[in-house]
């Protein structure tokens, strides 16, 4: 079977169509019994956002995650296999940094900026998340931001749209 990258978001399979386990279904986390369990992935942020990609579990089963639309799979969910067991999903730790600022009105001119930029944040309680990047984090400081470097799950807010 030849696994074959046909976007950031999507992966086709070459083969028999049959050679590999679908996980078909996401459930949220704690929604299901631990004796469904067979298994966990460790996905970074950008594999956690598919709609069609092979993954390997930690304990070596190689399943098709095949949803009918793109879904962004938190921490702790759990994807559903056509013989209704269950895979974890495990949020793999990312270089990020956390922005605080003085604050709370700082704070939002921040998060303004960032997604004036389309920069992908993670909003907490009293500050922002962001991947490690030095360009972003040269504005911060310009901003006044406190910029604290850390290895986290990356789980940013997803992206707005407007259907009129």
């Amino acid at each position: 079977m030849t696994v074959i990258a046909s976007s950031a978001s999507d992966v086709a399979i070459q083969g028999p169509q049959n050679a590999r386990a679908r996980a078909h279904t996401v459930i949220p986390s704690g929604q299901w019994a631990a004796s469904r369990e067979v298994g966990d992935i460790i996905a970074d942020f950008e594999q956690r956002h598919r709609r069609r990609y092979l993954f390997n579990t930690t304990n070596g089963k190689a399943f098709l995650l095949d949803l009918k639309k793109p879904t962004h799979l938190r921490h702790g969910d759990g994807l559903v296999l056509e013989d209704n067991t269950i895979i974890r999903v495990i949020a793999q730790p990312e270089d990020l940094v956390e922005i605080t600022s003085f604050d709370d009105r700082s704070l939002a001119v921040i998060a303004w900026h960032l997604g004036n930029r389309h920069v992908q944040v993670q909003i907490l309680r009293h500050s922002l998340r962001l991947r490690a990047d030095p360009t972003a984090q040269h504005l911060l400081e310009r901003l006044g931001a406190t910029i604290t470097p850390l290895s986290a799950a990356f789980d940013p807010e997803p992206g707005a749209t407007i259907h009129g």
